[in-house]
């Protein structure tokens, strides 16, 4: 029997599973991983961004585990020698209702422990010359890395410490019992069985299936993941200057999006994104990609109904920007006057896990559930790729008091 199985091996699994091996060395870590390689879903289709902490409720977990998870991102970058630049963040306010926002948000991330500078119209201009707003709050703490190569470096941990990490591995069932908690485990289209003493599940996009294995998600509980997908563009190379930080809008404090942003990538490129369009597919990332067992398990939800009703006309503009790159760059223009429909150039799209109550409640902060011997971390949509180290530490002391028994 192994000490703890961690099902899911992007940048929450893995951080975790590090974790346990740094708290308990010679522990028996095993990680198991669907697809082919680490890294695949969230943690590998994101912007690549090192949030401050800037949006969230004071008190919290995302609020602390972001600004916590940022200085730890950047010791653990600095360690394994993988890149990372600290660009600097501009909310930008293109309207008198975003200014209005844009001094709440100030607010907020001074509540947060942040420094932050308020600038009017002139000063942004100065600072950044192509991005036009009434203000702007400069969040100096925000930066950029490649959390890939983040994972395959943790990845290289565990196996350096004695854990193993195997992947084109799908848990099929779980099963708790007194003494231990048992994985059916589908490999090469063989079933095996793997036993734990603790499990936890850090699977993203697909979550609310995992939780309902181990009997966490019935009843008034119950909480599903709406994917949404986050349609990227990319700017050509020769406007590779357009900005020197991030640039993100005033988002709408109702929704847990952050809008259509500019940002800097690792490798000196600009993305344009993302978007928020409900998805048809889990994990389907090509454009038009339907699962009907997916939009079924959604189109049976309560919770999502109710969604769209509070939430159909900001539904239906996200669909149509989806489809017309005129539209999507309106979005965009709104700050960044001088871009054109030619200089979105298509990049790879990504899909937020989002949970949803059964009220309808678009769930903000992370979620983590738990039974006597497994944990689920159930809702970790941005920032947890920033916030990955602390939401590990988070998870491993619920598994603590239960680590002997």
């Amino acid at each position: 029997m192994r000490d703890v199985i961690v099902v899911g091996g992007g940048i929450v699994g893995l951080a975790t599973a590090s974790e346990i091996l740094r708290r308990r060395p010679g522990a028996d870590v095993l990680v198991v991983e669907k697809e082919s390689e680490v890294a695949q879903h969230q943690s590998g289709h994101n912007s690549g961004v090192i949030h401050a902490g800037v949006y969230y409720a004071p008190g919290s977990l995302k609020a602390r585990f972001c600004r916590e998870g940022a200085a730890r991102t950047r010791e653990y970058c600095t360690e394994k020698r993988i890149p990372f630049s600290d660009t600097g963040k501009l909310v930008v306010a293109t309207s008198t209702v975003e200014v209005e926002r844009l001094s709440d948000l100030t607010d907020r991330a001074r509540a947060n422990g942040l420094t932050v500078t308020p600038l009017d119209g002139g000063a942004l201009r100065e600072r950044e010359p192509r991005v036009a707003g009434l203000a702007a709050l400069h969040v100096p703490s925000t930066g950029i890395t490649d959390y890939s190569a983040v994972c395959r470096a943790l990845a290289s941990d565990i196996s350096a410490a004695g854990g193993a990490v195997r992947t084109s591995t799908v848990v099929t069932a779980i099963d708790e019992a007194s003494a231990a908690v048992t994985l059916t485990l589908r490999e090469n289209g063989w079933e095996t069985l793997e036993s734990a003493r603790q499990v936890i599940v850090c699977a993203g996009l697909q979550a609310d299936r995992l939780a309902r294995m181990s009997g966490l998600n019935h009843g008034r509980d119950t909480f599903q993941i709406v994917p949404f997908r986050g349609e990227y563009y990319r700017l050509p190379a020769r406007r590779n200057d357009l900005i020197s930080s991030l640039i993100y809008p005033v988002p709408d404090p109702d929704l847990p999006f952050l809008g259509v942003h500019l940002t800097r990538m690792i490798d000196g490129s600009i993305t344009v994104g993302p978007n928020a369009v409900l998805g048809f597919s889990r994990e389907g990332y090509r454009k038009g990609a339907v699962h009907p067992r997916d939009v079924a398990t959604y189109a049976t939800f309560a919770g999502m109904w109710h969604v769209a009703r509070t939430h159909w006309r900001t539904g239906l503009a996200e669909q149509r920007d989806s489809w017309s790159r005129r539209g999507y760059l309106e979005l965009v223009r709104r700050y960044c006057p001088d871009l054109t429909v030619d200089d979105l150039l298509p990049a790879p799209a990504g899909i937020r896990a989002q949970a949803v109550l059964r009220d309808g409640t678009l769930v903000h902060d992370f979620l983590v559930r738990r039974t006597g011997r497994t944990v689920h971390v159930c809702n970790a949509p941005s920032p947890a790729a920033t916030s990955a180290f602390p939401i590990a530490q988070h998870v491993v002391d619920l598994l603590e008091p239960r680590a002997q028994s």
